[in-house]
């Protein structure tokens, strides 16, 4: 048995149009949100084997203030640079050559690709996995290789804008 945390980038700055996509930093909702996420997965007493990043800096700011609440070391985030706008079938390629020593994975990007996927792999129809938004999916697999799509079921899903009772 796997789980997978599939979590989009908390909310991203437009201030500089200039600036380059890849390196766009989180505003000041975003700033709030992912800490905000990272305590409701703490509430859930979540405990993380890794963290998969996209190297884009509004994905690994995510992932670092997330990691900060859970207590997941920084320097063991990995990023993967071809998680930075990855389609679907590419977002799957990257899960299944996880080490299969990972049980609990996080994995960080964007849309419109997490999305797809999520709803590829699952039993659901999400539309739109909104910025800081988690989706914890259960998988009946092994080994992260025998990870394909339908194989999922979504246990959660949580986003920052979701009334929590």
């Amino acid at each position: 048995m796997k789980m997978l945390y599939v979590i989009r980038h908390a909310k991203s700055s437009w201030d500089s149009p200039l600036l380059n996509d890849f390196d766009r930093p989180l505003n000041e909702r975003g700033e709030r949100d992912a800490p905000r996420m990272g305590k409701r997965l703490k509430e859930k007493k979540l405990i993380a084997d890794l963290f998969l990043s996209s190297p884009a800096k509004r994905a690994l700011t995510t992932a670092e203030k997330i990691a900060d609440i859970l207590n997941y070391p920084l320097e063991k985030i990995k990023t993967d640079r071809d998680l930075f706008h990855a389609e679907d079938e590419e977002i799957l390629r990257i899960v299944k050559h996880v080490s299969d020593k990972h049980a609990v994975v996080l994995i960080f990007g964007h849309n419109p690709g997490l999305t797809d996927f999520t709803n590829r792999l699952t039993d659901t129809n999400i539309d739109n996995i909104p910025t800081c938004g988690i989706v914890a999916c259960n998988l009946n697999i092994d080994s992260w290789e025998q990870l394909n799509w339908g194989k999922g079921k979504v246990e959660f899903f949580d986003y920052p804008k979701r009334k929590t009772e």
